[in-house]
């Protein structure tokens, strides 16, 4: 006997929609409602943000630098929408007052409970697909930081005793662990 499932396609519009404080992320129709970030989360955005925020100043650098919640319409379609946790765009054309319409160079996730498929598998695909560069995950829960640099086609791993060098910028080394979670 079969069973008719209807499969609810959901669209930016959805998005757009949501109630306010609400947020979510959309990949090929499928919706995928976001959490509230933890203190330990958010710490760990704020000082990767301003680590690179600041290297990238320091050496008169043209990207960006934006935590979430930021917009990522990743193929500059309207079929993926992402809120990656920190995304650095060096191609300011891609920027609009709604976000980045296509790849972003560099992005940082940090793990939360209720992400961690999502981290290590979906947004690990698609960012791959998508072009981006460099592709950290952040698992304060492991204390491990992975490493995908995809124009060389290779992963690292680090954990939260070391320092993590960023491929985007030969000399941009984060030290984790001076990074304060207490």
């Amino acid at each position: 006997m079969d069973v008719a499932r209807q499969l609810e396609y959901y669209t930016m519009d959805d998005i757009y929609n949501l109630p306010d404080g609400q947020r979510a992320e959309l990949i090929d129709g499928e919706l995928y409602m976001m959490a509230t970030p933890g203190r330990i989360h958010q710490r760990l955005v704020m000082v990767l943000s301003n680590s690179i925020f600041n290297y990238i100043q320091s050496k008169n650098g043209d990207c960006e630098v934006y935590p979430a919640p930021f917009a990522v319409f990743l193929n500059a379609d309207d079929k993926v929408y992402l809120e990656p946790d920190i995304s650095v765009i060096c191609d300011k054309n891609k920027l609009t007052d709604e976000g980045c319409k296509g790849a972003p160079d560099w992005i940082i996730e940090i793990v939360s409970p209720s992400s961690r498929s999502m981290d290590y598998n979906k947004k690990l695909f698609r960012y791959r697909t998508a072009g981006i560069r460099e592709y950290w995950i952040v698992d304060p829960m492991k204390q491990q930081i992975t490493v995908y640099n995809f124009e060389h086609d290779t992963f690292e791993e680090y954990t939260f005793l070391d320092k993590v060098k960023s491929g985007i910028y030969e000399e941009l080394k984060i030290d984790f662990s001076e990074i304060s979670l207490a």
